[in-house]
């Protein structure tokens, strides 16, 4: 089965074969390389159907987009939607640095926060939307060099490292795109039952 991705981004299309390649062997992830939608939703899900939408209608393939990013309990939820242009550009570490500036005064008890990826997978049938959310909270400064955007300065729940400082299959067996991503595997897996 080929299933179309809808992202850039090359670390989540790598991050994406490995999870639910280990679900569903047979599975090919593409990655859509054609327009870019406006991202004009106002929730994770408006924006991630958004994109499958796009990359469904452009390829007539089975589609599916991820929406993401760091929601802070102190920020009312902030970045939210915008994590990936939180500072005005998409620059990981500028974005990690002003978050990390906004909660320079807060103390580690109130900085909790949470990974949050809704997946919209659009096909022939419909349209259907998993969502895993990863609970924890934002440390002090920056660690670790492996994963990309807010890894640094995530702590996960039950973790005393951030989840840049975890080994990869770690933290494919517990983050918000794994949990969604295993559920659509899982949906996947009923509906190509004979």
């Amino acid at each position: 089965m080929e299933l179309v991705f809808a992202t850039g981004n090359k670390h989540k299309a790598q991050e994406a074969q490995n999870i639910l390649g280990s679900a569903m062997p047979d599975l090919k992830i593409l990655t859509y390389d054609g327009p870019e939608p406006v991202e004009s939703g106002i929730s994770f899900l408006e924006n991630a159907r958004i994109k499958a939408r796009a990359a469904y209608a452009a390829t007539g393939k089975p589609a599916f987009a991820d929406d993401s990013g760091i929601a802070v309990e102190v920020m009312g939820g902030a970045p939210g939607i915008f994590s990936a242009i939180w500072s005005g550009t998409r620059d990981d570490k500028t974005n990690r640095d002003l978050l990390l500036a906004q909660l320079n005064d807060i103390p580690e008890e109130n900085r909790a926060a949470a990974f949050v990826c809704t997946i919209v997978l659009v096909t022939d049938s419909g349209e259907v939307s998993f969502t895993g959310i990863w609970q924890g909270s934002i440390a002090d400064a920056a660690s670790g060099d492996a994963g990309f955007g807010y890894d640094p300065v995530f702590i996960p729940e039950g973790f005393e490292q951030t989840a840049a400082e975890l080994d990869p299959d770690v933290k494919n067996a517990f983050s918000h795109r794994s949990m969604a991503m295993r559920q659509m595997a899982g949906y996947l897996s009923e509906i190509e039952r004979p």
